[in-house]
C-alpha cells in the first residue's frame, strides 16, 4: 500500500513579550486515523507524522522541517475524526512573522494557508483572541512517547483534550444554574409580575368604539324620524 502525503494547513502568531501568542497553527487532514494507528513525533526543528485509516485504506505520512525552532514541551495537540490540530510554540520570542512554513523555500503541494485561522502581521492586536480555539488542545509536555522515539501510540487522546471532558474551562452542562443568564426561570417570572396589567387598556376600547356606535344610532334615528315626518305630510296632501 502506498503512502499518501496528507494535506497540511498553516498559520502563525508572533510576538515579542507575550510567548502564549508566539506560535504556529497546523492542521493535518488525516480522516478516520484512530489514535492507536498514528504516531507523531516533534522536535525542535521538524515534525514527523504517520498514520495508518482502514477505512480510507491508506497510510499517510509528511515530514515538515520547520523554517525556524519551536518548542515542543510548549506545544499542544487536539485529535479529531478528520484531522490532527496542533498548536506549536515558537522558541524565539520576535514581532516579525516566519515569512514560510518550512526551512526549504521550496513550494510544497500538499501546503497551505489556513485562511480560517490566518491574520496579517498588522492586525494582530485586532483580532479576536484565540482563547476558545485554545482551551481544547491538549498540552504535550511530560507525556510519554514524545521526544525521539516518537509517536502519540497508546496515548489516551481523551486526556489531551480530543474528549469532551478535555476541553479546558467548559462549565459543566449538567448544572445550567451555574451558567449566568441561562438558569434564569425566576427572573422571568419576576419579569411577568413587573408587566402591568392590561385589562384597563382593553376596556377603554370599547368605550370609544361604543361611542362611535351610539352617535351612529342617534343618526339613523334621526333619519327614522325625517322620513316618518315626510310620510305624515304627503298623506295631508292627498
Amino acid at each position: 500500500m502506498s503512502q499518501i502525503t496528507p494535506e497540511v494547513l498553516w498559520a502563525q502568531r508572533s510576538s515579542s513579550t507575550d510567548a502564549e501568542k508566539n506560535h504556529v497553527f497546523l492542521t493535518i487532514s488525516v480522516p478516520d486515523v484512530p489514535a492507536k494507528s498514528m504516531k507523531l513525533d516533534i522536535q525542535p526543528t521538524k515534525l514527523t507524522f504517520t498514520g495508518h485509516s482502514d477505512t480510507k485504506k491508506a497510510d499517510y505520512h509528511v515530514e515538515l522541517e520547520f523554517y525556524a525552532e519551536i518548542d515542543p514541551k510548549e506545544s499542544k495537540v487536539h485529535h479529531t475524526a478528520r484531522d490532527l490540530e496542533l498548536v506549536l510554540r515558537k522558541k524565539e520570542l520576535k514581532e516579525e512573522y516566519w515569512p514560510r512554513l518550512l526551512k526549504n523555500s521550496q513550494k510544497m503541494h500538499f501546503l497551505k494557508t489556513d485562511f480560517d485561522k490566518w491574520v496579517d502581521e498588522d492586525e494582530q492586536d485586532a483580532a479576536p483572541e484565540d482563547d476558545d480555539y485554545m482551551s481544547k488542545m491538549g498540552g504535550m509536555g511530560g507525556m510519554g512517547g514524545m521526544g525521539g522515539d516518537g509517536g502519540f501510540g497508546g496515548i489516551d487522546f481523551s486526556k489531551l483534550g480530543a474528549g469532551a471532558g478535555g476541553a479546558g474551562g467548559m462549565p459543566d452542562l449538567g448544572d445550567m444554574s451555574a451558567m449566568g443568564g441561562l438558569g434564569g426561570d425566576e427572573d422571568d417570572d419576576d419579569e411577568d409580575e413587573d408587566m402591568p396589567e392590561l385589562e384597563g387598556e382593553f376596556n377603554s376600547v370599547p368605550k370609544t368604539e361604543t361611542g362611535g356606535d351610539a352617535a351612529q344610532t342617534e343618526g339613523s334615528s334621526g333619519d327614522t324620524g325625517a322620513s316618518a315626518t315626510k310620510t305624515a305630510k304627503i298623506q295631508e296632501v292627498e
